[in-house]
């Protein structure tokens, strides 16, 4: 469903992403966890196609995420860490316009718009979207993501600069995706919410793979004495590779 193989991303001499490979499975929600500056925003506008590879390819269901990134678009929602939102819209008007954008007619998109904006915008979905908060201007952006209802999701640091309640139902989103049988490639920090809603885990730093792994295999090969948290393994880790 999503393959990365041996992508590399190269600023002059600064390496971002060194020679990277993941598989992720159709079905899978994989966690990607790094360090600030390990190259997790690097490797998600490599998929998204918003950057081009200095080497190594990038594929989501079998198309080349920079040759075919606009053919991709059809069957990719994508979240990012900073979503853009038109001030002057309300909720509803920027799915609406959302949908369109994605080929849906007036009466199709208008529906599609409306089903989404009751279940992830409440009764803010008639305001504009300069008076959200940030929580709901990212649950407006996962819905966003969701309108032409993509068979992968790219979700960077969904629950990034939350207060506790909104990150809370953010969580409970994604926890809902995964259950719907989306592929799911989530960036996160927070190990708590890898742990429980990831089939796997893959950590890396400075643009380099750690490991990658069911989180229970993590602890049982990384733990000390085969027991412990992802959040031990990840340090465990990141201290071994000298980050």
């Amino acid at each position: 469903m999503i393959e990365i193989l041996a992508l590399s991303k190269h600023y002059g001499s600064k390496v971002a992403l060194d020679a990277l490979s993941i598989t992720v499975q159709g079905g899978e929600v994989m966690g990607f966890l790094g360090p600030n500056g390990s190259g997790k925003t690097t490797t998600i506008r490599l998929l998204m196609g918003l950057l081009r590879p200095t080497s190594g390819l990038a594929k989501i269901l079998g198309k080349d995420c920079h040759t075919e990134s606009v053919a991709l678009k059809r069957h990719v929602g994508y979240l990012p860490d900073e979503p853009f939102l038109y001030p002057y819209l309300s909720g509803l008007e920027f799915l609406e316009l959302v949908a369109g954008l994605h080929g849906f007619s007036g009466p199709d998109a208008r529906r599609r718009a409306h089903d989404l904006a009751e279940r992830f915008i409440g009764p803010e979905a008639p305001r504009f979207c300069m008076t959200y908060s940030h929580g709901t201007k990212k649950r407006v952006a996962l819905a966003a993501a969701l309108i032409h209802d993509p068979q992968v999701l790219i979700l960077d640091e969904p629950t990034n600069g939350l207060d506790p309640m909104a990150a809370k139902q953010m969580k409970e989103l994604v926890s809902q995706l995964a259950r719907d049988g989306k592929t799911v490639f989530l960036s996160t920090h927070l190990l708590e919410t890898t742990e429980r809603l990831c089939h796997r885990v893959a950590i890396i730093s400075s643009g380099r793979l750690l490991a990658v792994d069911e989180p229970a295999n993590l602890q049982r090969l990384h733990g000390t004495d085969g027991v412990g948290s992802l959040e031990d393994v990840f340090l465990k880790l990141l201290a071994a590779a000298g980050t």
